[in-house]
C-alpha cells in the first residue's frame, strides 16, 4: 500500500495494490501494521459507518470536540466524492487550511483524517457510497460543524452543476473564526 503524506501534517492518503482481472478484483483495504507504521499508531478504531448520497449531496464540515475527537478513515466503495479534510487545531502551523482529493470507486483511494480536523464531502456521481471507520464514538453532545462555505478556507469545490444539497444542521454551521 502506498501512503502519501498531504500538505496538513498527519492527513494522508492510503493507495491500495489492487489486483485485477476479467473476474473483477481484489485489494487489502485495511492492515493495522501498514496504518500504524503511517500514522505512529496509537490509534484504534471503534464504530464503522456507512453513508448513501445523491449527486450534489454535501455533508460536512463535521467534527467532535475533545474528549470525543474523531479520527476517520474514509473511502468511496462505491461512486465519487471530492473528500475534505480542514485544520481546526488551534496552534496548529496550518490552522485553517484544507486538502481535498477525490476519492471513488475505481482509485479505491482512503484518506486519513486525524482528530482535530474538519472533515467533509460533495458527492460528484449519481450516488456514492462513503465508509468511514471512527476512532470515537458519535458523541452529539460533541459534535460540531463549519460552514462548507467559509470565505476564510475558501475550498474549492467542484462543480456539481448547481448549489449543494445541505441538511439543516449543515446549513446552519458556523465559520472557522466562530470556533
Amino acid at each position: 500500500m502506498k501512503v502519501i503524506q498531504t500538505e496538513i501534517e498527519g492527513v494522508l492518503i492510503f493507495e491500495p495494490r489492487v489486483f485485477g482481472d476479467s473476474r473483477g478484483f481484489f485489494y487489502e483495504s485495511f492492515n493495522q501494521k501498514v496504518f500504524d507504521d503511517a500514522t505512529g499508531g496509537g490509534f484504534s478504531f471503534v464504530q464503522d459507518n456507512h453513508s448513501r448520497s445523491a449527486r450534489g449531496v454535501l455533508r460536512g464540515l463535521h467534527f467532535q470536540h475533545a474528549p470525543h475527537a474523531q479520527g476517520k478513515l474514509v473511502r468511496a466503495a462505491a461512486g465519487a466524492v471530492f473528500d475534505v479534510a480542514v485544520d481546526i487545531r488551534k496552534g496548529s502551523p496550518t490552522f485553517g487550511r484544507w486538502v481535498g482529493a477525490e476519492l471513488n470507486a475505481e482509485n479505491h483511494r482512503q484518506m486519513w483524517v486525524p482528530p482535530g480536523l474538519a472533515h467533509g464531502f460533495l458527492v460528484l456521481s449519481e450516488t456514492a457510497d462513503f465508509l468511514y471507520k471512527t476512532t470515537d464514538y458519535y458523541a452529539p453532545q460533541a459534535e460540531g460543524a463549519v460552514r462548507w462555505d467559509d470565505p476564510d478556507l475558501a475550498i474549492a469545490w467542484p462543480d456539481v452543476g448547481g448549489p449543494p444539497q445541505l441538511s439543516g444542521k449543515d446549513a446552519a454551521a458556523g465559520s472557522l473564526r466562530d470556533l
